[in-house]
């Protein structure tokens, strides 16, 4: 990490950070690629972690596509084509990243699966998909990342996950779902504590539906895509709170406009997918 290459330096103003790298997950789309390539834009070398190697009819983009636009938009893109419930596909990837860019700074723990079916309704191949991707892909991803991660001058993990917010009303109609996306916020309950000063660990959470793949496809489609925000929210306030330092911002549960508010930035409307939607009448995300 030559200190002359602007890149790799790590500067002690959290206003002037600058990444040296970030490993994604589930980042070849939505708000894991919106946020690559808000990094980007600030000359990050990023590594594209996902499983999408081939055109998918309904989803957007492969890792190659979203490298591509890493790197068009001023970062250093790496595909690598991973699966987050294997261990040694994990650690394969984690090992290419490091020898392609001497170290990783950032994790974003992006991955999850959905089925928000009721308990009788969820088949058990589908709830073993959802805490094996969400639950235990971030761990996984987390342990073997941790090692590198240590040896940053600011390093930090963010999981797209929800604050715990105990209410029946978000287990009673998908419990096995809350349970996934719960367990990525566990994480960060738990190694925030384990890795204070070391490693700054929060999660990160949209106060309203965005407009993704899986709003589209799974969650409403056009009317509730048209009552969203886009991923470029998540994208600002994530880079907001990763250039922040690893010492005084760890163990939180983040939603979007706070952050943004926390800021100076009030007005959100550039965000909505159709501006002349009022704030009030957008989609609120779930476990808000």
């Amino acid at each position: 990490r030559s200190p002359n290459n602007p890149v790799h330096r790590m500067c002690s103003s959290p206003d002037a950070l600058l990444w040296h790298m970030s490993i994604f997950q589930g980042a070849s789309r939505g708000i894991g690629l919106a946020i690559g390539l808000r990094a980007a834009r600030e000359g990050a070398n990023v590594a594209i972690a996902a499983k999408t190697i081939t055109p998918h009819p309904k989803l957007p983009g492969t890792i190659f596509t979203a490298a591509e636009e890493i790197n068009k938009a001023g970062g250093r893109g790496l595909a690598l084509e991973v699966d987050v419930r294997d261990e040694s596909s994990v650690q394969n990837a984690v090992d290419a990243c490091v020898k392609e860019f001497g170290g990783i700074d950032i994790l974003i723990n992006n991955a999850s699966a959905i089925s928000l079916t009721p308990t009788e309704a969820t088949d058990m191949k589908r709830y073993d998909l959802m805490h094996h991707i969400n639950t235990r892909g971030t761990f996984l991803c987390s342990k073997v990342c941790l090692p590198h991660l240590k040896k940053s001058a600011n390093a930090h993990i963010l999981n797209i996950s929800p604050p715990l917010n105990m209410e029946s009303k978000w287990f009673g109609p998908h419990v096995a779902y809350t349970m996934a996306k719960y367990g990525m916020s566990m994480c960060v309950l738990g190694m925030a504590e384990e890795y204070k000063g070391i490693v700054g660990v929060n999660s990160l959470w949209p106060r309203t539906a965005i407009a993704t793949a899986a709003v589209q496809n799974l969650l409403g489609g056009g009317e509730v895509v048209r009552a969203s925000r886009t991923p470029e929210i998540m994208a600002d306030a994530a880079w907001h709170v990763l250039t922040r330092t690893q010492q005084t911002c760890s163990g939180n549960f983040f939603m979007d406009d706070e952050v943004l508010a926390s800021e100076g930035v009030t007005d959100l409307t550039k965000y909505n997918v159709d501006p002349s939607v009022p704030q009030t009448e957008l989609t609120p995300d779930f476990f808000c």
